[in-house]
């Protein structure tokens, strides 16, 4: 979006409302008038600030003289008002619009860490289940070879798993080799 577009689409913000005092509008002339290349010549300068003419009357034309000199002079005219009204130029309509991210575009960041973004507890949770499901396919084995290698097994681990899931595996184990 060309400058122009820009502070035509500020235009009625900037005016309305007193949100520029006329010392920094001021400041904005001169800072036109003095730049260089001269945006600004010394005449126009005399004209935006004379204070005869109200603050909205002289911040409107000078903002339509800016569009018709072309993006250039609109640019610097942004400039100016970066350097003497921060605050004022961060809360542009224009400068919202183009810090809105556009929705078509993919955030990479975004996608980068969307598969990882559950934690450890999640990991964990999902390792205890595909552990539990291969000691229950290991345990179902009807070789009874294989469930007195998994009582072993599960006799020794009390680290591992907590005390009341061992005896109930246990007591399972044993109802398997009675059947």
């Amino acid at each position: 979006q060309s400058y122009c577009h820009r502070l035509q689409h500020d235009m009625y913000f900037l005016t309305s409302t007193s949100r520029l005092n006329e010392q920094v509008v001021d400041k904005i002339v001169l800072q036109l008038n003095r730049v260089y290349p001269q945006i600004l010549t010394n005449e126009e300068a005399e004209k935006f600030r004379n204070p005869k003419a109200s603050l909205p009357t002289r911040l409107s034309d000078l903002l339509k003289h800016l569009q018709k000199k072309g993006d250039r002079h609109c640019q610097e005219f942004y400039r100016a008002l970066q350097i003497n009204a921060e605050q004022l130029f961060n809360d542009l309509p224009s400068r919202k619009i183009l810090k809105t991210p556009d929705p078509t575009e993919i955030d990479t960041d975004k996608e980068q860490y969307m598969l990882n973004d559950r934690g450890p507890v999640f990991f964990l949770a999902c390792f205890s289940v595909a552990a539990g499901l291969a000691l229950f396919w290991y345990c179902c084995n009807s070789e009874a070879q294989v469930i007195g290698r998994a009582r072993r097994i599960l006799g020794f681990s009390p680290i591992i798993i907590g005390r009341h899931v061992r005896s109930i595996c246990m007591l399972y184990l044993e109802d398997m080799s009675r059947n």
